[in-house]
Order: C-alpha cells, then sequence, then structure tokens
C-alpha cells in the first residue's frame, strides 16, 4: 500500500466519524508495532493538507521490558518532525514477578492505557489516537460474540468521561493486509513486542479463525465489518447522520 492510499482510507474515516476537530492536540499511542507507526506515518502526513488544524505528538508505555529498544522509533519522530515521548513503568515487573498472572492481557491493557492516558493529559492533550485496523475491529466482535454473548466491536470515537479525552480510530477502514504493505514499503523500524504472552492469546485465536473463515468463504471479513457498521452498535453513527 502506498501513502496516497493510506491518507485516503484515514480522510474518509476522519470525516465519516468527525474524529478531527480544529485545535485538537491528539497523541497518537506508539506501541513499536506495525499498526502504530503506519497511524503516525498516516496522520503527519494528514496534518500538512487537512483543512482542520491539529497538532501532533507521541507517546510511548514503556513497560519495563529490558529489551524493548526505541532508538529507531525515536529518530523516525523526529524525521517526521513529531515530538516524542516515553513514559517508563514497571507494568511487566508487576504483572508476572509480583502478581505472577496466568491471563494477563486483560490487566496488562488496563494499566497500558491508564499510563498512556494519564501522560497525555499531562501533555495536554484532548484526543488520542489508537491503530486499530479493519480486522482488529472484526476479530473484537467475534472475541465478544464468542466469550460475552453479545455483538459489539469499539467504536470509532469513544469519550472517556473521567478523563475528559475522546479516543479516536483513523485507521479502521486499512485492513492489516495493506498495514503490511505499507510497512515494508517503507521499511518501518518496528520494535517486536517482548511480552512472553505475545501470540498465544485468546485474540490471537480469533485472527487465525477469521483467517480461515475468510480463506472458505471469500470477502467473509468484509461482510462481517458492514455488519457491524450497520448493526446499531453504541458509537457507529456517522457524523452526518446525528
Amino acid at each position: 500500500m502506498k501513502l496516497q492510499q493510506l491518507l485516503s482510507y484515514t480522510r474518509k474515516a476522519v470525516d465519516d466519524y468527525g474524529m478531527i476537530q480544529e485545535g485538537d492536540k491528539i497523541a497518537v499511542g506508539i506501541s513499536g508495532g506495525k499498526d502504530s507507526l503506519t497511524l503516525l506515518y498516516a496522520l503527519k502526513h494528514l496534518q500538512r493538507f487537512y483543512p482542520k488544524h491539529f497538532d501532533l505528538i507521541a507517546v510511548t508505555v514503556n513497560l519495563g521490558y529490558g529489551e524493548f529498544n526505541l532508538g529507531k522509533i525515536r529518530a523516525l519522530c523526529e524525521e517526521l518532525d513529531v515530538p516524542y515521548y516515553v513514559v517508563d513503568t514497571d507494568i511487566a515487573k508487576i504483572i508476572f514477578e509480583e502478581r505472577k498472572e496466568a491471563s494477563p492481557c486483560s490487566l496488562c491493557a488496563k494499566m497500558r492505557k491508564g499510563a498512556l492516558n494519564d501522560k497525555v493529559k499531562e501533555l495536554g492533550c484532548n484526543k488520542v489516537a489508537y491503530a486499530h485496523h479493519k480486522d482488529d475491529i472484526v476479530e473484537t466482535m467475534l472475541l465478544s460474540l464468542i466469550y460475552e454473548g453479545r455483538f459489539y466491536s469499539f467504536a470509532p470515537v469513544t469519550y472517556l468521561d473521567r478523563m475528559e479525552l475522546t479516543v479516536i480510530r483513523p485507521m479502521m477502514y486499512v485492513p492489516e493486509v495493506d498495514v503490511i504493505g505499507f510497512e515494508k514499503r517503507y521499511q518501518l523500524p518496528v520494535e517486536k513486542n517482548p511480552c512472553p504472552k505475545d501470540g498465544v492469546t485468546r485474540r490471537e485465536y480469533v485472527k487465525q479463525l477469521l483467517r480461515q473463515l475468510n480463506l472458505d468463504n471469500p470477502g467473509v471479513k468484509n461482510r462481517m465489518f458492514t455488519a457491524i457498521t450497520n448493526g446499531n452498535i453504541k458509537g457507529w453513527t456517522k457524523a452526518d447522520e446525528r
């Protein structure tokens, strides 16, 4: 995928759901993976021509794994002229050494998001951008169906009342295969996830299940996404329909 296509997907999401307003200060949560680095590229280049002016920063929550090297990501942010901040935490130590969690993903996500949100509020941001793509949205719906018995997926725009912070997901229309293509084309400095549970989660199981479903029934992934957008799920009303 070329940058022009990425920007087309991103602008459509931003316009469809009114994600960006004049004067916003948006933080991009950078995990080090392909998705968040692609989102950083997308918003930085969108910033250059989008009619509503907004500021952009990047923030990484360092979970405390010793081998997590952020040097190349810092260099990319400098190249893109995006201020970059790192929040150092002991989340890995708390989860794996102190609490010895057998199923750590939920607690880790909660702590990571808490640390990120606290930092972006401290930096004066009113919005934070998550790098969830189209496949993530469908996978979340399947996770909800299988393990919770409800038809649900996170919304394109979510307002966090307690934090007075808005979460936006500008890559919601981008298929994961295109993110992979963008990463390779632009040689993004991806830093491997050092978590020992990476790749052995329920989400990974659902990802593989969805891949097989789409192989057996070509187009099913897109039809599931359409079901979500048309499913009257809270938060999925487009800006021009409100």
